[in-house]
Parts: structure tokens; C-alpha cells; sequence
């Protein structure tokens, strides 16, 4: 008899690989059935995958994929966080450059490509500015967001213990605001990952993006573009679980309100 401490720690991890074989059999079987010449079966997609490896591209195009997502991601972060934060501990500059922000913050990333063409041309630079902007607005508003529901009480204890504002802000008010900040990251990471995927179908010729649109017009490797699909979820996925998991730290935290 399994235990229910080993079966509430099994569960999570079984239960979803009993879903993935599920699918893979229904996904084998619904290609059998339908005699598809076109769809893909299981075992072609990973004997393309397996044809990546040898050719030396898989590793390259994830890691060209990863890459400009860190630089444009790190870039909005950099960016965003500071000037939330800034923008929150000041309500009254908040309100002047809001509406702005508001009105930006919905344009599509992919939208800025023809612009992004223009003034960086093909090439990382473009592809990196729509991950920018794609990361930039989220984190913003979150950070933003963050400063303005942290409890009034917090800062004031800061200011009975003879703290000025810039230690107020980075002592008190940026750790009160993480948690909400962090959540702000991980929805932009994950925005952020959507749109290298489509940046590189048009501007540069590596990464995962440009797999999926090489393999469909060069000879139309659907093999290759499942393969190219199954791989930008999967890391996708462990993108988000990593910042589920950074979601748990006692640090960051330290925001939230702790039931005695």
C-alpha cells in the first residue's frame, strides 16, 4: 500500500505523464486511422528531432531562441521595474504617464514588426525590441501596481524608524511589492516567449521560430514542425514552472499576508 504522503507527492508527477502517453496514443492512432499522407505519426516527429540533433541545429536554435528572449526580456525588466516602482511611490507622475501607458500597453507586440524592420532592419536587434516590448508593459504595470498596495501602515513604520524614502522604497515597499511583482515576470516571460516565435519566423534565419517556418516551406517537413511546436511548449513550460517554483520563496513572500 502506497502511503498518502508518497501518494500526494507521486500524484502531481504521474498524473501528468499518464495524460502525455494518453495523448501520444491518440495522437498515433488518430493518424493510423486516418491514413493522414500529410499530419506527422509520433515516431516521425522524433525521428526529426533525432535528425536535428545530428545536424548540430536543435541545441543551436534553442539556444539562439533563449538568447534573444534573456537580452529582450532582461532589457524589459531592467527597465520596467525601476520605473514602476517609481511611478508608483509617486502617485501624482503615475497619473500623468498612465494614459499613455494605457494606450501603448495593448498594442500587439507582433504589430511593432514592421516598425521594428525600419529602424533596426533584419537581424537580433529587431527580434530582441518586439521581446522588449513585449515584456516591458507587463512588468510595469505589475511593478506599478505592487507599490500602490503595499498597506499605508508599512510606510509609516519605515518612517518611525528614521528611515528615508530611498530606504523606505528598497527596504520596505520593493520587498512588500515582490510578490505581485514577480507574478508581473512570469506573465511577461511567458508573452515574451510567444513573440520570439513569431519575430523569428520574419526577421533573423536561427531559432525555433524560423525552424517551424523553414520546415514548412522547404519541402513541407511537418515532422520538423511538429518537432519545433512540441519543443517551444515544452521549454515554455518549464519556464513557467521555474517561476512557479521562485513564486514559493520565503522572500518573496514576504508580501503576502500570513495566516496566524
Amino acid at each position: 500500500m502506497i502511503s498518502d504522503r508518497l501518494r500526494t507527492r507521486l500524484e502531481p508527477v504521474i498524473l501528468p505523464l499518464l495524460m502525455a502517453a494518453a495523448l501520444l496514443l491518440a495522437w498515433h492512432y488518430g493518424v493510423k486511422w486516418s491514413k493522414s499522407n500529410v499530419f506527422p505519426s509520433p515516431l516521425a516527429v522524433q525521428k526529426g528531432m533525432a535528425e536535428l540533433v545530428r545536424k548540430g541545429l536543435l541545441w543551436k536554435y534553442i539556444a539562439d531562441s533563449l538568447w534573444r528572449v534573456g537580452v529582450g526580456f532582461g532589457l524589459g525588466a531592467s527597465l520596467g521595474i525601476p520605473i514602476g516602482l517609481t511611478l508608483g511611490w509617486y502617485p501624482a507622475a503615475g497619473e500623468v504617464v498612465n494614459p499613455v501607458i494605457q494606450m501603448v500597453r495593448p498594442i500587439s507586440p507582433i504589430a511593432w514588426i514592421p516598425l521594428s524592420i525600419i529602424w533596426f532592419g533584419v537581424g537580433n536587434p529587431g527580434a530582441i525590441f518586439l521581446i522588449f516590448m513585449a515584456a516591458f508593459f507587463p512588468i510595469l504595470v505589475a511593478s506599478m501596481n505592487g507599490v500602490r498596495n503595499v498597506p499605508a501602515m508599512f510606510r509609516l513604520a519605515g518612517q518611525n524608524f528614521g528611515l528615508n524614502p530611498v530606504q523606505i522604497l528598497s527596504r520596505v515597499i520593493f520587498p512588500a511589492s515582490l510578490p505581485q511583482i514577480v507574478i508581473g515576470l512570469r506573465i511577461a516571460l511567458g508573452i515574451a516567449w510567444l513573440v520570439v516565435v513569431a519575430a523569428e519566423m520574419i526577421a533573423v534565419d536561427s531559432g525555433l521560430g524560423y525552424l517551424v517556418i523553414d520546415a514548412r516551406n522547404s519541402g513541407k517537413r511537418y515532422d520538423l514542425v511538429i518537432a519545433a511546436m512540441l519543443i517551444i511548449g515544452l521549454i515554455g513550460l518549464i519556464l513557467d514552472l521555474g517561476f512557479r517554483r521562485l513564486e514559493t520563496l520565503r522572500a518573496v513572500r514576504w508580501g503576502f499576508r500570513q495566516d496566524a
